[in-house]
């Protein structure tokens, strides 16, 4: 199960270090110790809890270059999977992203719900719909 530091869960949610603390304090996020002592938030809770409280979008945690500018950091919430496919649910700030994947990448990325990751976008059609009232 995925453990984060007070620091890393409140990147994630756009919060401040103090109010992942002050949820903690008030029992709404689980936690434990690292190997240094330091308190650590559940990932798994904590993605459960980031749907309904995330406030801004996450700084992408991974420094890779990349041509796609659609880059989309946030925490796994939830995974649905049969023998083939594989449906993943990111929490990204304010934004739910899904992607559909092998089962087999699932494995081999290690996902789970809690786990942090980064959803790369890169798309030759957007499409964007309004009532069409003026």
């Amino acid at each position: 199960m995925p453990m984060l530091r007070v620091r890393e869960a409140a990147e994630l949610l756009g919060v401040s270090d103090d109010t992942i603390r002050r949820w903690i304090d008030g029992g709404e996020l689980p936690t434990g110790s690292d190997q240094s002592g330091r308190k650590t938030v559940d990932g798994a809770a904590l993605a459960a809890y980031s749907s309904t409280h995330a406030a801004a979008a996450p700084k992408d945690p991974l420094s890779v270059a990349s041509s796609a500018r659609n880059r989309f950091a946030g925490l796994v919430t939830r995974i649905i999977t049969d023998t083939v496919m594989a449906q993943v649910e990111m929490q990204c700030g304010p934004f739910t992203v899904v992607s559909l994947m092998s089962t087999d990448a699932v494995r081999e990325l290690n996902l789970e719900p809690g786990s942090v990751a980064v959803a790369v976008v890169k798309a030759t059609t957007v499409i964007v719909e309004t009532s069409g009232e003026s």
